[in-house]
């Protein structure tokens, strides 16, 4: 299928501004709108994307639209609100979402654009800022493989693994339970920490042997230098990694399936978004934990 040349970016978040820069890298016509449009000039005065005035007139202009926001009522927002995305669609279109949502709002999102006769994937990322910045997220896609094709010379630019998951919704659910299984086993790191702080242990070598053994783990690795050291500088936000897990148990129950010890987590993490972590990075469950 032939290469997309331009692509509509709504949401210039942490993720999303990163994102877009490395659409923009890779030689797209990117059409950029935030509802914060300072973020969106900065896109253009920086790597030379084109600033729209709403949503409607960057799909407009591109026929791609990808959102990257918050949740399902923002990207309804921003999809169907006033001047949203899906009025700039025509008939063909394709709009992607790369936000982190439920698998049944993205369903549902699917059969409202189809009704227009627009296309739908939903195709969250994993990786956080860094890999954000770096352009070597994962890219989980939900919907039907001709979609996928059209799409994937654009998560390319933005990821290192591209997988096509299954149907609608199946992008969405692979993505809440990775987050589930990181918020799990973060929180199990942090309380290992504590309890090696409380015996007076060296944490450096803790961490070490930890490391080397069959405690590792990816969060470990990431996570265990913040924890020590009480640096929750936000690379994925406590309060977005907490309404991850609300959505994957919400899911699971709808499914029969008792995920206790998510559920566990998401006290943890529900304690530490009450004590005014909700910006701070998600390491910052350990403050909830020693």
């Amino acid at each position: 299928m032939e290469r997309p040349d331009k692509v509509a970016f709504l949401g210039l978040g942490i993720m999303g501004s990163r994102m877009a820069a490395n659409l923009c890298r890779a030689g797209f016509e990117v059409h950029a709108w935030n509802r914060t449009r300072a973020r969106a000039e900065e896109l253009a005065a920086e790597h030379g994307a084109v600033v729209a005035d709403t949503p409607a007139a960057a799909a407009a202009a591109a026929g791609i639209a990808i959102t990257m926001v918050v949740d399902s009522p923002e990207v309804e927002a921003v999809l169907f609100g006033a001047d949203g995305a899906a009025e700039g669609l025509s008939e063909g279109g394709l709009a992607v979402d790369m936000s982190t949502i439920a698998p049944s709002a993205s369903r549902a999102i699917a059969d409202r654009l189809g009704e227009r006769n627009v296309a739908f994937l939903d195709a969250p990322v994993t990786g956080s800022k860094p890999k954000a910045a770096d352009g070597t997220l994962t890219i989980m896609v939900g919907g039907d493989a001709a979609g996928y094709e059209r799409a994937k010379p654009l998560f390319e630019a933005m990821g290192k693994l591209v997988l096509h998951v299954g149907p609608q919704g199946h992008g969405s659910m692979v993505k809440l339970i990775n987050n589930t299984v990181a918020a799990v086993n973060t929180a199990a790191v942090a309380e290992g920490i504590a309890a090696g702080r409380h015996a007076g242990l060296d944490l450096d070598k803790l961490i070490e042997v930890i490391g080397a053994g069959s405690g590792a783990s990816a969060m470990l690795d990431l996570k265990a230098g913040p924890i020590i050291e009480r640096d929750y500088e936000a690379l994925f936000k406590l309060g977005h990694m907490l309404k991850d897990v609300r959505h994957c148990l919400a899911e699971a129950e709808a499914l029969g399936v008792d995920m206790r010890v998510a559920a566990a987590a998401e006290r943890l993490y529900a304690e530490a978004d009450d004590a005014g972590h909700y910006d701070d990075d998600f390491a910052a469950v350990a403050e909830q934990v020693g």
